[in-house]
């Protein structure tokens, strides 16, 4: 897949919200220079499909409060969520999902999805009554038996648009 590179990434710190070693990326692209990467910027990041040949994608509104999930554009449910509390936003951007973890224990819930962004994930809870509020450390929350829903649907790679 590519990854268009934003305003102050580093190609380390895109190593890292990908999960994929920084050595993997720079042989995937050898033509650029690992110390000097711009704004706009296309980078191969092998091991994941290109989003565009999915027909799963998922919307997030952080201020409805509410994930849509898409297949061939076509909207096919929407779930209640919960967001990032003060000090700790939800990431407005565009990503992927990049892996899933059943069972993660704790606050997590039942279910664990990471984004490519690092430490940020759509998960479950241990605490239902939080959901269509603003109290995660910026993690997309949902009802566990959503979000494992979810997971079953969708494939690794999904791409994920969160907005306000």
């Amino acid at each position: 897949m590519l990854h268009t590179v934003k305003p102050g990434e580093t190609l380390y710190q895109i190593s890292v919200d990908y999960r994929t070693p920084l050595s993997t990326i720079i042989r995937a692209n050898p033509s650029i220079n690992p110390n000097v990467i711009h704004v706009g910027q296309l980078i191969e990041i092998p091991g994941f499909p290109d989003p565009n040949t999915l027909s799963y994608q998922i919307e997030v509104s952080i201020n409805g409060r509410w994930l849509k999930l898409f297949h061939n554009g076509a909207l096919q449910k929407q779930y209640p969520i919960a967001v990032g509390r003060i000090l700790y936003d939800t990431p407005v951007g565009n990503y992927i999902i990049i892996n899933k973890a059943p069972n993660p224990g704790g606050p997590i819930g039942t279910m664990w999805m990471s984004l490519s962004k690092q430490s940020y994930g759509i998960h479950g809870t241990n605490d239902p009554s939080s959901i269509g509020k603003a109290v995660s450390r910026g993690c997309i929350r949902m009802q566990n038996k959503d979000v494992e829903e979810l997971s079953r649907i969708i494939p690794i790679g999904t791409p994920v648009n969160i907005h306000l």
